[in-house]
């Protein structure tokens, strides 16, 4: 099992029922979501424990080597460019390794989604399609993934129809739109149950979004009892 993390994490109640895993993009950390925490305004009887891991420090090529939080090393974004699948390999055996955690506090499978923001998006789409156990659900937003570039992928059958909550941006200059889209059309043609959603906004999360985030999961993690 990978070496877990250092992570920030928020419990919206006592005795979590569910777990969101939720990675950052680069050169952020494990805070720059939980803000969106009491944002989701998610109700009482649906305890959550958010997780929220910081990536390790690396040097990443995009930015001229400047060392930073980042899941993989990137060289270029955009279709048919070099990947870091080491890098990808090593985040994915992380976000299971964090997935088994919540196992062990209780919580199965069924009960945790996974969920990244452009880097991290890649990371939860590439980790949680090949899972070997069902998850809640998978949240993709303004990320891509490289399916067809040299990346070893096996769509597992647990989580070939887990939905996917893909949320991305028109005006997003860092993924671009039809990168986003490539990926949701190669998923969907792999028979993945795809939630889309585009918003007027660049490389980042808008308050419609975070209505339609909480929809979402409060229909993948549906109340207990």
């Amino acid at each position: 099992m990978a070496d877990l993390p250092e992570c920030v994490e928020v419990d919206t109640g006592a005795q979590p029922s569910a777990s969101i895993i939720w990675l950052h993009g680069l050169g952020a950390d494990g805070h720059d979501f939980e803000p969106i925490v009491p944002e989701l305004e998610l109700p009482s009887s649906l305890p959550v424990r958010f997780v929220f891991p910081h990536a390790p420090r690396r040097a990443v090529t995009l930015n001229n080597g400047q060392v930073m939080r980042a899941w993989f090393d990137i060289t270029k974004i955009g279709l048919h460019q070099p990947r870091d699948k080491d890098g990808m390999l090593a985040a994915r055996a992380t976000l299971e390794a964090l997935i088994a955690r919540e196992n062990a506090r209780g919580t199965p499978a069924a009960r945790i989604a996974v969920a990244g923001f452009s880097q991290g998006g890649a990371v939860a789409l590439y980790t949680g399609l090949q899972y070997p156990q069902k998850l809640a659900g998978i949240m993709a937003l303004s990320t891509y993934l490289p399916l067809a570039e040299g990346f070893e992928f096996q769509l597992n059958p647990a989580n070939a129809a887990t939905s996917i909550f893909y949320g991305h941006g028109t005006q997003d200059s860092v993924v671009p739109l039809q990168l986003a889209e490539h990926t949701r059309n190669e998923l969907t043609a792999r028979g993945c149950s795809i939630l889309w959603h585009t918003y007027p906004m660049p490389h980042a999360v808008c308050p419609e979004e975070i209505g339609h985030l909480r929809a979402w999961l409060l229909s993948v993690l549906p109340v207990m009892g």
